[in-house]
């Protein structure tokens, strides 16, 4: 996974991706969506944006799991919220979605045992 640095704003960032871990590029998440069986469309993008954002806005690892679930559910509640984020992304939006914007998945995201955390 792409080492993530909020502090690093200056650097040189994916058109389009303007809070990307430094490194991370579009091809970095198809090469997961690949691994995970996922075709990433235009809404995975959205969710990648997301969470990246949510990320450099929130240094130091200090992630909020439930702010940032609401947050998701109502930036696609158009699209039927976490319901939908939960249908193109099944290994859950927050855990998957991590994954593919080169991000650590914030712990209580994820269990072996139980799947992703809603």
């Amino acid at each position: 996974m792409i080492g993530y640095t909020a502090t690093n704003l200056h650097v040189s960032r994916p058109e389009g991706f303007p809070y990307a871990p430094v490194g991370w590029n579009e091809h970095d998440a198809e090469g997961v969506a690949h691994e995970l069986g996922i075709t990433l469309g235009a809404d995975h993008f959205e969710v990648i944006r997301c969470l990246q954002e949510y990320f450099t806005r929130n240094p130091g690892g200090d992630i909020n799991i439930r702010e940032l679930h609401d947050a998701l559910d109502e930036r696609f509640h158009g699209r039927g919220g976490i319901r939908y984020l939960y249908w193109i992304l099944p290994g859950g939006p927050v855990a998957q979605g991590c994954a593919l914007a080169g991000l650590p998945a914030p712990a209580g995201t994820t269990s072996r045992s139980h799947g992703s955390v809603q």
